[in-house]
């Protein structure tokens, strides 16, 4: 245990030197006797710990990859965190999705035994003429993006209320106002409404959604309403988490 603690102060350590530092400093920075910060530095650079170059030691690709895992685990927590806040202070299911590489994925749901999510019942990257999170989607990208995503993925009713054919959903998206919410009634599954919310992080076409029972329709608009607020108040500090 002494070894890999001393070890570990060596690593920090070195973070902190940008352009690299020699042995004896980081000995004399840790605390450590010259000998022992030879030998631990030595075998932290074979396991790929950290690098050597002209007698100064930098991070090495080993440490730089847990650096970017526990980045990528921090921000997902923070939008995990953020989910389930909305969940409880709206009490309805929260949704996050992007629409990356031509697809579309839900990346984050969070929801309760009281507010339980929609159940996807059809795959939601086939059915984004349907849903308020596809909608929503397909309405942040340019004509060839919405026209290609349709091919691969052509209108097709799933319930009664759904939009009947590509014409009339390029005419509905068109018809989105920018950076406006997206209602959907029933479409994709029946019994329940939704409502997405446009969010523009970078080159990516981003939403974060609710969905309620039908009965409690009159409840979507003033909800969805409250989670723009929300999210405004905290995009600052979203807009890099988001990029999960």
């Amino acid at each position: 245990m002494g070894s890999v603690q001393r070890a570990m102060r060596l690593l920090e350590s070195v973070a902190e030197h940008e352009h690299g530092a020699p042995a004896k400093q980081l000995a004399r920075e840790t605390g450590l006797a010259l000998p022992t910060a030879y030998h631990l530095l030595r075998t932290l650079v074979h396991e790929g710990y950290l690098r050597r170059d002209k007698g100064l030691f930098f991070l090495g690709e080993a440490a730089e990859r847990l650096s970017s895992s526990g980045a990528e685990q921090k921000r997902r927590s923070t939008v995990v965190d953020a989910l389930a806040h909305w969940r409880d202070l709206i009490g309805v299911p929260v949704y996050y999705a992007q629409y990356r590489d031509g697809e579309i994925e839900v990346l984050c749901v969070s929801d309760s035994p009281g507010n339980p999510a929609v159940e996807e019942w059809a795959d939601f990257r086939e059915t984004g003429h349907a849903h308020a999170i596809g909608q929503c989607l397909l309405a942040q990208l340019d004509d060839e993006g919405r026209r290609d995503h349709l091919d691969r993925y052509p209108v097709r009713s799933i319930t009664p209320y759904t939009v009947r054919d590509d014409h009339s959903l390029l005419r509905r998206l068109e018809r989105t106002a920018r950076m406006g919410p997206v209602i959907e009634r029933q479409e994709y599954a029946l019994g329940t409404v939704c409502a997405a919310i446009p969010i523009t992080v970078g080159n990516a076409a981003s939403t974060m959604a609710i969905s309620l029972p039908a009965h409690q329709a009159d409840r979507l608009v003033a909800a969805t309403q409250q989670l723009q607020a929300e999210i405004g108040r905290l995009m600052g500090s979203l807009a890099i988490s988001i990029s999960i």
